[in-house]
C-alpha cells in the first residue's frame, strides 16, 4: 500500500511540474514579450531630441528612460525610450545612476514603427559632452 501512495505522488509531482513548465507557452508572460529592434524599431527614421528626463526604469529586459522635449512651439513631446539589457549596461560602466530625473540630455536613436513617440535610445550625450551608448551593443565605429 505503501509503495502505491508513493507512486501516486511521484506521478502528480511530474505532472505538476510538468504542467507548470508549459505554463509560459499556453499563458505568454509580459515579461517574455521581448522583440528585436527590426521588429520595432525603423532604422531609416533617425531622432535626434534633447529634453528632461522624467522617469527611468532599470529592469530586464531592457532599460526604458522617459524624456520630455520641449518644442519651439511651446508644446511638450514626451518620449519613451528603450536602451538595451541593465546587465549589457553595467558591463560597459554605465549603471542606473548615470541617467536620472531631472537630468537634461540629448538622444540620438531610431524612431519606433508604429510612429508613436517611442525610440530605441542609441546614444546620449549630457550637457558636458559625456557620452553613454545605451542600446543593446555597442555603436560600429566603422558608420560613425
Amino acid at each position: 500500500m505503501k509503495t502505491s501512495s508513493v507512486r501516486i505522488v511521484s506521478f502528480a509531482s511530474l505532472a505538476l511540474g510538468l504542467a507548470l513548465g508549459a505554463l509560459p507557452v499556453l499563458i505568454p508572460l509580459p515579461l517574455e514579450a521581448h522583440h528585436s529592434f527590426a521588429a520595432e524599431y525603423d532604422d531609416t527614421k533617425p531622432v535626434k531630441f534633447s529634453g528632461v528626463v522624467t522617469k527611468v526604469e532599470w529592469m530586464n529586459p531592457h532599460i526604458w528612460f522617459y524624456v520630455d522635449e520641449k518644442n519651439a512651439d511651446g508644446t511638450v513631446t514626451h518620449w519613451a525610450i528603450s536602451g538595451g539589457a541593465p546587465g549589457q549596461l553595467m558591463r560597459r560602466g554605465i549603471t542606473k545612476d548615470v541617467i536620472q530625473p531631472g537630468m537634461n540630455i540629448m538622444v540620438e536613436g531610431f524612431r519606433a514603427k508604429d510612429g508613436t513617440d517611442n525610440a530605441n535610445g542609441s546614444k546620449v550625450t549630457f550637457p558636458d559632452g559625456r557620452q553613454v551608448f545605451t542600446s543593446s551593443q555597442e555603436p560600429d565605429s566603422k558608420k560613425n
